[in-house]
């Protein structure tokens, strides 16, 4: 039987000479994260930068991060998701009708620009509502296209807990999703 290494562990307290190799490997993929969520660049860009401030104000005592891909991703969500929060006022909208908008190339049919502006917006009110750990999972499995192993893996739990709690999160805003249409919720 091998034994298994460990993951490297980063220290809690980086210095700016630290921080920038992780900055270089890591920045593209906190700013799709936050895009994702606030459908804006500007915005993407501010949760960026709020990420990697929060790393150089760590705690020096504070744990070591041992999976950095895995704890960036999960940093840019939430403050990606706090902002949303913050410049909405929230409405309470069916997934299936959402997968093909969000899929949409943008070139799509004029009628269907205005609907899908909505739904978006519908949707990233929504993921606010969250929880920040099940929006993560939701994100990982929709927007990114991640399988229920591998967003196990990133969020340190099991393929059964993920597919439960996207099930029942797809049936919550499916719910919710007809009672923002008008229809019986």
């Amino acid at each position: 039987m091998k034994a298994l290494m460990a993951a490297p562990m980063e220290p809690a307290g980086l210095s700016p000479a630290d921080l920038e190799p992780i900055f270089r490997e890591h920045h593209a993929m906190v700013f799709r994260a936050a895009y994702r969520i606030t459908g804006n660049p500007t915005d993407a860009e501010d949760v960026l930068q709020t990420v990697f401030l929060r790393m150089l104000k760590r705690d020096p005592g504070a744990e070591p991060v041992g999976n950095m891909p895995s704890f960036l991703h999960r940093s840019a969500v939430n403050a990606a998701l706090d902002l949303v929060r913050s410049r909405q006022n929230i409405r309470s909208v069916p997934l299936d009708e959402l997968e093909p908008v969000l899929a949409d190339p943008a070139y799509r049919r004029p009628d269907r620009v205005h609907g899908s502006g909505e739904i978006r917006e519908w949707l990233r009110g929504a993921m606010a509502r969250l929880n920040p750990r099940i929006a993560q999972m939701f994100i990982l499995r929709f927007f990114e296209g991640k399988e229920n192993p591998e967003i196990a893996r990133l969020l340190n739990t099991t393929p059964g807990t993920v597919a439960v709690t996207l099930s029942r999160t797809r049936d919550r805003l499916e719910k919710e999703y007809r009672a923002y249409l008008g229809g019986v919720a």
